[in-house]
C-alpha cells in the first residue's frame, strides 16, 4: 500500500513538473502575472505595468528596466537596428568624415570648403552643380538654388560615397542623373519639390544603403523606381503626396531593405501583395497616413518585422488574425486611430512584443502579458479604476452627497411654509429638482467605480457601450440644460420686475407653469435625443468611463460634434450671457435709482449687500461654465486636451450651481433666515412655558413672502405710489423686490 501510495505521489509531480515545463515553454517566462502586470524576466515576479522604466530597480534584477528606450521615428530608433558608430554618422552626416586636415582635391570652387576628398557647398547660392575633383567621396550640396538634375550630372564622381542635395529647389530629376555612381552608400534628396522619380533612375546604385527622399512632392513609386538598389538597407519617403502603394511588390528589387518610412503621406489602402517580397524589413512606419482598412494579410510575409507604426491613421477596425505572422515583432503603436472594437484574442500571436500603443487605455486590457501599454490612464480612469486617482473617488462621493441634500433639504422644507407667491417657490423647486439629477448621476458614477475597482480595464468597453453609461450620461446632460435654463428664467423674472417696477408686470400661474414644463420638454430632448440614432450620433456618451461628452474628438461623427457644439458654445453660452447681463442691468438700475434718491444713506447698505449678492451668483455661474466654453473651444480647435482636466471639470467644477444653487437662492434669503429664527423663537417658547408648567401656547404663525413682501411697505406707497414714477417710490420698490429675493 506504501509502495502504491508513492508510486501516486511520483506520478502527480512528475505531471507538475511537465506542466511547469510546457507552460514555460509556451509562456517564455516560467510565470502568467494578472493583467496589467509584467513578469520579471525568469523569476517568479510580477509587477504592475505602471513601475516599467521608472529608474528604479523594482524586479531586483533590472528586468523592469530593460529595453526602455522606446522612441518612434527612424532616426531616434536607428542605434537600435545597426551600430551606433553608423548611428552617429546619420546624426551629423554633413560634417567632415576624414582623419587628414588637408584637402587632397586638384580643383576646389572658391564658395566651397575642402577636407581630405570630402567637399562641402552648403549654402552657396550655388544654381548649378560645381565641377570639382573627380576622386572626392563626399559632396554636400545643402542650401543652395538647384533646380533640375540633369544626365550624366554626377557620372565623373565615381569614387562619390555620400551626396547630400537636401533643401533645395531640386523639381526635375533626369532618369540618367545618378548614372556611374556605382561606390554612392548614402543619398539624401530631402526637402526638394520632386514630383516624380522616373524608372530605372537609381540603375547604378549598387551599393546604396540610406535613400532619404522626405518633404518632397512625390505622388507615385512603382517598383521600378529602385530598379538597382540590391544593396538598399534604408528608405525614407516620409511627407510626400503618396495616395497609394503600388499593385506590385513594392520591394521586388530591393531583397535587403530593412527599414521603410512612409510617415505623413496619403495613402489609404494597404494591399496584400505591397509587401510580400519585403521579408527583410524589421521596421515599418505608416503613421500620419489615411489608411481606412487593413486586410488580414497585410503584413504576413513581414516575419521579421520588429517594429510596427500605424499611428495616426483612421483605422476603425482590425481583422482578427492580421497580426499572426509577426512573431518577432515587439513594438505596435496603434494610438490616434478611431479603432471601434478589439477582438479577445486580437495582440495573443506577439509572443515578442513589449511595447503597445493606443489611444484609448482601456486597450491594453486586451494585451496583459505585454509589458509596456501606453497609455496607462487617459486622466479620469486608469487600468484598475474608473476614477483614477483617490482625490478624485473621494470628492465624487462629498460633492454627491452635498448636491443631493441641499436641494432635497429645499425641496422637502418647501410645502410647509405658508407664501404668498407660491410661483417663485415653485421655480425653486423645480430648479432643486434638476439640481438633484446632478448629485444622483455623481452618486452612479462613484457607485461603478466600486464595483469595478481594482480590475476596471476588464470591463472599460462594455461599460462606456452599455445602456447604463448612456442614461447616466442623459441623466447628466437633462440636469445641466434645465437648470441652465431655469436659471436664465429665473434671472429674467428678476430683472423685469427690478428694472422695470411700474410696468406691473406680475407673472402668471399659467405662464409660469407652461414655461416650466417647456423647460424640461427642452432638457429630455436634448438629453436623449444622442440615443435616437446610433448610426449618426456614435456612441456620444461613451467617450469617457464618466460618461460625459464634454469634448468632442476627432474620431467622432460630424453629428456628434455638431451636436455637442449648439449646445455647449450655442445653448449655454447664450443663456450664460443673458445671466450676466441681466444681473449687471439689475445693479445698474438700483444704483442709479439711489442715486437720485434723496434718502441716499438709508439704500447704501442694501445696495451693497445687493452688489456682493449679484456678484457671488454671477461668479459661481462664470466658474461653472468658462471653463466649460473654452475645453470646447479648444476640442474645435483640435487642441489635444488631457483627461485629467476633463475629469476635474465634470466631478468638480460641473456640479457646482447644482451644489450652490440651493445656498445661493434659498438658505441664505431672508425669507428663510427670518423663517429659522421665527422657528427658533417659537421653540424656545415652548421650552421655556414647559419649564414653568404653564398652557402651552402657540406662537404666530410666519409668511414667506418672495416676490412683493407687502408687508414692508408702507400704507403710504402700497396703493397710489405704485405705479408712479417717484425715485424715492422707485427705490422702496426695487429695494422690498431685492430684499425679497436675497
Amino acid at each position: 500500500m506504501t509502495s502504491y501510495c508513492c508510486f501516486c505521489i511520483f506520478l502527480l509531480i512528475g505531471a507538475k513538473v511537465i506542466r511547469d515545463s510546457l507552460e514555460d515553454h509556451v509562456s517564455g517566462t516560467g510565470v502568467t502575472c494578472p493583467l496589467g502586470y509584467f513578469p520579471c524576466g525568469n523569476i517568479t515576479k510580477c509587477l504592475p505595468q505602471l513601475l516599467h522604466c521608472n529608474g528604479e530597480d523594482d524586479c531586483g534584477n533590472q528586468a523592469d528596466e530593460d529595453n526602455c528606450g522606446d522612441n518612434n521615428g527612424w532616426s531616434q530608433q536607428f542605434d537600435k537596428h545597426y551600430a551606433k558608430d553608423r548611428y552617429n554618422k546619420m546624426k551629423s552626416p554633413y560634417a567632415f568624415q576624414t582623419k587628414t586636415p588637408e584637402c587632397l582635391a586638384d580643383s576646389v570652387p572658391a564658395e566651397c570648403m575642402c577636407q581630405g576628398l570630402e567637399i562641402v557647398c552648403d549654402g552657396a547660392k550655388l544654381r548649378a552643380v560645381p565641377s570639382v575633383s573627380s576622386n572626392i567621396t563626399m559632396m554636400s550640396l545643402q542650401w543652395n538654388l538647384l533646380r533640375k538634375l540633369s544626365a550624366d550630372i554626377f557620372k565623373k564622381y565615381q569614387d562619390l560615397q555620400n551626396l547630400y542635395l537636401q533643401n533645395n529647389k531640386i523639381r526635375a530629376v533626369s532618369e540618367h542623373a545618378f548614372r556611374g555612381l556605382y561606390n554612392l552608400t548614402k543619398l539624401y534628396l530631402s526637402h526638394n519639390k520632386i514630383t516624380s522619380l522616373k524608372p530605372g533612375v537609381f540603375e547604378d546604385l549598387h551599393n546604396l544603403e540610406w535613400l532619404i527622399i522626405e518633404n518632397n512632392k512625390i505622388n507615385r513609386i512603382s517598383p521600378l523606381t529602385f530598379y538597382g538598389l540590391k544593396s538598399l538597407i534604408l528608405l525614407v519617403m516620409m511627407n510626400n503626396s503618396l495616395d497609394r502603394l503600388p499593385d506590385k511588390p513594392l520591394c521586388h528589387y530591393m531583397p535587403r531593405l530593412n527599414w521603410l518610412d512612409l510617415e505623413g503621406n496619403h495613402i489609404r489602402y494597404l494591399r496584400n501583395v505591397t509587401f510580400i517580397s519585403c521579408s527583410t524589413l524589421t521596421v515599418l512606419v505608416m503613421r500620419r497616413n489615411k489608411i481606412i482598412s487593413l486586410n488580414e494579410n497585410s503584413f504576413s510575409s513581414l516575419q521579421m518585422l520588429d517594429e510596427l507604426d500605424l499611428a495616426s491613421n483612421k483605422i476603425e477596425s482590425l481583422p482578427r488574425y492580421i497580426f499572426k505572422d509577426l512573431k518577432e515583432l515587439s513594438q505596435l503603436n496603434l494610438s490616434y486611430n478611431p479603432i471601434k472594437k478589439i477582438q479577445m484574442d486580437q495582440f495573443d500571436f506577439l509572443i515578442k512584443l513589449k511595447s503597445l500603443y493606443f489611444k484609448k487605455f482601456q486597450y491594453c486590457g486586451y494585451a496583459p502579458h505585454v509589458r509596456s501599454c501606453k497609455p496607462n490612464t487617459d486622466g479620469i480612469s486608469s487600468l484598475e479604476n474608473l476614477l483614477a486617482s483617490i482625490i478624485q473617488r473621494v470628492f465624487v462621493w462629498v460633492v454627491s452627497a452635498i448636491t443631493c441634500f441641499g436641494n432635497i433639504f429645499v425641496i422637502c422644507m418647501r410645502p410647509y411654509i405658508r407664501s404668498e407667491n407660491k410661483l417663485h417657490a415653485i421655480s425653486i423647486m423645480s430648479l432643486c429638482c434638476a439640481d438633484c439629477l446632478m448629485g444622483i448621476y455623481l452618486f452612479v458614477i462613484g457607485a461603478f467605480d466600486l464595483k469595478y475597482r481594482g480590475e476596471y480595464n476588464k470591463h472599460a468597453q462594455l461599460w462606456m457601450d452599455s445602456i447604463h453609461c448612456q442614461l447616466v450620461g442623459s441623466l447628466a446632460i437633462l440636469s445641466t440644460e434645465v437648470s441652465v435654463l431655469l436659471l436664465t428664467f429665473l434671472t429674467l423674472e428678476k430683472y423685469i420686475c427690478i428694472v422695470y417696477p411700474f410696468r406691473c408686470l406680475k407673472p402668471r400661474k399659467c405662464r409660469t407653469i407652461s414655461i416650466l414644463v417647456l423647460i424640461w420638454i427642452i432638457g429630455f430632448a436634448v438629453a436623449f435625443i444622442p440615443l435616437s440614432n446610433k448610426e449618426f450620433f456614435r456612441n456620444y456618451y461613451g467617450t469617457n468611463g464618466v460618461c460625459f461628452p464634454l469634448h468632442s474628438e476627432q474620431s467622432e461623427s460630424s453629428g456628434s460634434q455638431i451636436y455637442s457644439v449648439v449646445i455647449f458654445l450655442g445653448v449655454n453660452l447664450a443663456a450664460f450671457i443673458i445671466i450676466v447681463f441681466s444681473y449687471g442691468s439689475m445693479f445698474y438700475s438700483v444704483h442709479q435709482t439711489a442715486i437720485t434718491a434723496t434718502e441716499i444713506r438709508n439704500h447704501i447698505k442694501k445696495e451693497m449687500t445687493l452688489a456682493k449678492r449679484f456678484f457671488f451668483i454671477v461668479f459661481t455661474d462664470a466658474l461653472c461654465w468658462i471653463p466649460i466654453f473654452i475645453l470646447k473651444l479648444l476640442s474645435l480647435l483640435q487642441v489635444e486636451i488631457p483627461g485629467t482636466i476633463t475629469s476635474w471639470v465634470v466631478i468638480f467644477i460641473l456640479p457646482i450651481n447644482s451644489a450652490l444653487n440651493p445656498l445661493l437662492y434659498t438658505l441664505t434669503t431672508r425669507p428663510f433666515k427670518e423663517m429659522i429664527h421665527q422657528v427658533w423663537y417659537n421653540y424656545r417658547q415652548r421650552r421655556s412655558k414647559r419649564r414653568k408648567g404653564s398652557q402651552k401656547t402657540y406662537g404666530p404663525s410666519f409668511i414667506w413672502v418672495e416676490m412683493w413682501p407687502m408687508h414692508e411697505i408702507s400704507p403710504k406707497l402700497s396703493k397710489p405710489v405704485l405705479c408712479t414714477d417717484s425715485p424715492e417710490a422707485s427705490v422702496t420698490t426695487q429695494s422690498t423686490r431685492l430684499n425679497s429675493y436675497t
